[in-house]
């Protein structure tokens, strides 16, 4: 170091000039003359530090005609090198023998944790912390989220204890270092509630807050610790094969939830295949509007039409297909509705794609209802209130300010949040009035009733009110599937899940008739196939609606309802006799209780209860074979087969995503807002996915 310093400062001396004594005396010479000169008022403004040329050019010219020499122009270089090298940081870092590795935070990374426990709170210099939330400090502005939602919720005190000043939290900006030496010695004991990616486009939603970078304990090969999984997902086996002359009877309630659909769509569009468990391929069928025929005026409030066809994947088999078109009734004359937003504003729901989306999405539905309408809020995270009393829909503006106010933070009590909103529904009930709570959630409830079972049996002991219950879900990384769909299927309504803003225009604009507003409630369906004519069977999807036999003639059994407009489909795959698809041997002994001539492939019942009524109705139609697809039908095999795909069935041989993304793009049929589209680009990248 002492020789590079030597070398400098001879380099240095050699690029100096060398006194001129006669090149002085003419520039004193001029320097006098000059003084002399400009003695005395002149017409314009003398040049001063206050009103002379500023800027950067005007400095580097004015350097560049002072500089007489090229050995100047050196020297001023190096003396503006060696001030670099003695007087900055960085270049003290450069002079300074490297040290251990560190690890660095930057402002919106995620901290590791640790592996010790960790305590509920922790204090730093006396602002105590809970371990569900952000630390936060000096004021800065808050980057945008990536997702370009137009309304941020104001700071709440859900969000932190309190939005701390630099003298409440005992630091500023000089003392940021000191700051993060204390954090670093409360490492072990604080950690941040990140969500799933949390990154500098899913900041925090606090305007002008920053969050206090606290590093980890240093490490040689220090990494973050990825934030965990903890989906869970409601799904069964896939049906298995049913031989018709030992079993001929298959019974399942009607499923109108689409969630799954879009859980798939998000897995994709993520560049991974769902889970299996999260494919439920009647929800993938169903998440489509068909265009079956509407039944009469003097027909029941829905229609079946069944056929059958040669199945895309196996031509020794058959597709039964089966349709129920709801009614739509005259929307001018619907009841007046009655809403209470269920609002999950835990910690888990601070991501982009939970809360500001869910806050976007009611906003859609708000211009759907009418001034008669009624909305109420409550929110619940450690605990639950109602922020927004019953409020005429007319008053869009309060009830927009209130949505805006929620801010997440805290832990999820589920049970507390529903009690509330039950309680709230009664004092809105008027007879004749539609009452209904929304819940819009991860799922993911940590506090009071946590498991399905416990759930179902609340939720069922109240629907008998009348008040139904929907459920929204939203975000992915810990979506607690599982207890959203035992909240809605006991609830008496429908399961969704909003990923973008497109599909919450789907949902709560396009389809807010048939999810409000049932007009056939415990619809069951029971088919009974022939043993002469069909060997074999299995009901495509529908796994988690399984009835027993004895249940569809059971009026105290629960089961789903259909709304205004709906449409449900439901696809058996049968053997006929004599297939050589037939898997199983043919009994021996096994008895026929069916005339060997008919031509039925079997017989369907449905069972309906009309809305409010105790006492069930029956339709019912034989299955005959042979029919001509539609476009319709021909497009819902498409999509079972994608699904059955995505779940690795064994039923499908050879027939592959090339098949199937053929079959779809062939029968897409009149698309007006690209949904069948968009299906068969899904089934392109589960098809790359694959690979």
């Amino acid at each position: 170091m002492t020789d590079d310093l030597n070398d400098l400062k001879a380099m240095m001396d050699e690029a100096t000039p060398r006194p001129d004594a006669a090149r002085r005396a003419e520039n004193i010479a001029l320097a006098q003359k000059n003084f002399a000169d400009l003695q005395g008022s002149r017409p314009e403004l003398r040049p001063t530090s206050a009103t002379g040329p500023k800027g950067l050019w005007t400095g580097v010219k004015t350097m560049l005609h002072a500089m007489t020499t090229k050995g100047g122009l050196a020297t001023t270089t190096a003396l503006v090198a060696c001030g670099f090298l003695f007087l900055t940081p960085q270049a003290q870092d450069i002079l300074r023998p490297p040290s251990a590795p560190q690890m660095t935070v930057t402002e919106f990374d995620r901290v590791a944790a640790t592996p010790a426990p960790l305590p509920e709170t922790a204090t730093i210099q006396g602002a105590t912390i809970d371990e569900s939330r952000e630390v936060f400090a000096s004021p800065l502005p808050a980057p945008e989220p990536e997702l370009d939602f137009a309304d941020r919720s104001r700071p709440t005190t859900k969000q932190l204890p309190q939005i701390a000043s630099d003298a409440q939290l005992g630091v500023s900006e000089s003392a940021e270092g000191m700051m993060d030496q204390q954090a670093t010695t409360a490492a072990p004991a604080l950690r941040t509630a990140p969500s799933a990616a949390q990154s500098l486009s899913a900041a925090p939603e606090v305007s002008g807050a920053r969050r206090v970078i606290v590093p980890a304990p240093q490490a040689d090969d220090a990494t973050f610790a990825p934030a965990p999984d903890t989906e869970n997902f409601a799904n069964a086996d896939t049906n298995p094969l049913r031989i018709t002359a030992e079993d001929p009877v298959s019974t399942f309630s009607i499923d109108v939830d689409t969630a799954s659909y879009a859980v798939v769509r998000s897995s994709l569009s993520r560049g991974a295949l769902p889970p299996a468990n999260a494919v439920r391929i009647e929800e993938l069928i169903n998440y489509f509007p068909y265009d079956y025929p509407a039944p009469g005026a003097d027909e029941a409030p829905f229609r079946p039409v069944v056929t059958t066809f040669e199945t895309p994947w196996n031509a020794d088999t058959q597709l039964v297909h089966i349709a129920l078109q709801g009614r739509m009734p005259e929307i001018d004359a619907r009841p007046a509705l009655n809403l209470v937003f269920l609002i999950d504003t835990s910690g888990s729901m601070d991501d982009p794609t939970k809360l500001p989306l869910l806050k976007q999405s009611f906003r859609l539905m708000l211009d759907q209802l009418r001034p008669q309408d009624q909305v109420a809020i409550v929110e619940y995270a450690g605990s639950a209130g109602q922020i927004l009393a019953p409020t005429a829909a007319s008053e869009r503006t309060t009830i927009l300010q209130a949505i805006q106010s929620l801010g997440a933070g805290g832990s999820t009590n589920g049970q507390g949040g529903l009690e509330q909103a039950y309680s709230v529904a009664e004092t809105m009930h008027e007879d004749g009035e539609v009452n209904r709570v929304i819940l819009a959630t991860d799922g993911d409830f940590n506090v009071g009733l946590r498991d399905p079972d416990a759930l179902k049996d609340f939720i069922a002991a109240k629907r008998d009110t009348g008040t139904y219950l929907s459920v929204l879900g939203f975000g992915r990384g810990n979506l607690d599937d599982a207890t959203m769909q035992a909240l809605a299927q006991n609830g008496n309504w429908t399961a969704a899940y909003i990923d973008t803003l497109s599909e919450a225009q789907k949902v709560l604009v396009d389809q807010l008739s048939g999810a409000l507003f049932p007009i056939a409630g415990d619809v069951k369906v029971q088919v009974e196939f022939n043993p002469a004519q069909i060997a074999e069977y299995r009901l495509i999807g529908y796994e988690t609606r399984a009835l027993n036999r004895e249940d569809f003639n059971n009026d105290a059994v629960d089961a789903g309802e259909l709304g205004a407009g709906h449409t449900v489909t439901a696809i058996f795959e049968v053997t006929p006799v004599g297939s050589p698809a037939q898997l199983s041997d043919p009994l021996r002994y096994a008895p026929s209780t069916v005339a060997e001539t008919s031509d039925e492939l079997g017989f369907l019942k449905l069972r309906y209860k009309a809305p409010g009524a105790s006492v069930s109705q029956l339709i019912e139609t034989p299955i005959i074979g042979n029919s001509t697809p539609s476009t319709e039908a021909r497009f819902a095999a498409a999509i079972a087969g994608f699904g059955q795909l995505l779940r690795n069935d064994p039923y499908l041989g050879d027939w592959g995503y090339d098949e199937a993304i053929a079959l779809a793009t062939a029968n897409r049929g009149t698309d007006a807002f690209g949904y069948r589209t968009e299906a068969v680009q899904l089934m392109r990248l589960a098809q790359s996915l694959s690979r």
